[in-house]
């Protein structure tokens, strides 16, 4: 696993919304961050086991929408695919990690199922209906993280949140030093988030730019479609 170090002035990057697709992305986003907030307060810990659970669904259902797509068409996925599915691994080994962190209770392991199950209809709808929304989510979505992520590495620098040795898969899979302790854990992860956030919001704009080509062409294919008939009429 290569880490990648994302500066300071990259982290505080923020995709301000051009239309309403991206404003509804951002609400919707708020929201969730409200529910998340209200209930997990500064138990920190605890809310990564529960969100990382819920942020390593939107990777796996968007490639596998995108697979499907790709193969009914029987066109290049352009290498969106592989990029989706290792985010959801990767979000998925956050989850492995706080896991021996914060030892989920039943309650949360509830909430996980039920928060999953419910994630991946709603989702996969969301996608469905307009995969630029659905990337623009994701985009928001790691952009809270960061702050969250950032909110706990700040706890954990001022003692107000004890340090602890990084757990042995954390080690090993971002190729950690072997002291390396959780406030090392946390900055990758937070990269890992920055990085996340970035590629959803270029493939959502990615998607907003084919979109504006394929009104552009229709329009003048329509025009030329009109011009042809006004030279027969002549």
């Amino acid at each position: 696993m290569v880490v990648i170090y994302i500066y300071m002035s990259d982290l505080n990057k923020h995709f301000e919304p051009k239309n309403l697709s991206d404003k509804v992305a951002l609400l919707f986003t708020k929201f969730l961050r409200l529910l998340a907030d209200t209930f997990f307060k500064k138990r920190y810990g605890h809310r990564a086991v529960v969100l990382e659970t819920i942020a390593a669904v939107p990777g796996m259902v968007a490639g596998m929408l995108v697979h499907l797509k790709s193969l009914r068409k029987i066109e290049d996925d352009r290498g969106w695919i592989k990029i989706l599915l290792d985010e959801a691994e990767n979000e998925r080994m956050h989850l492995m990690t706080f896991i021996h962190i914060a030892k989920p209770t039943a309650i949360e392991r509830f909430i996980i199922m039920i928060a999953q199950f419910i994630f991946i209809i709603t989702y996969g709808i969301i996608y469905l209906a307009s995969q630029r929304t659905a990337h623009r989510i994701v985009g928001y979505f790691e952009e809270e993280a960061v702050i969250s992520y950032t909110e706990y590495l700040n706890e954990l620098e001022s003692g107000a949140i004890p340090d602890q040795p990084a757990p042995e898969i954390a080690i090993n899979y971002w190729n950690l030093p072997l002291h390396a302790t959780l406030k090392d854990v946390v900055r990758v992860i937070r990269d890992d988030e920055a990085g996340h956030r970035d590629v959803n919001h270029s493939f959502a704009d990615i998607i907003n730019l084919r979109k504006r080509k394929e009104l552009i062409n229709s329009k003048r294919n329509k025009d030329q479609k009109q011009d042809g008939e006004k030279i027969l009429d002549q």
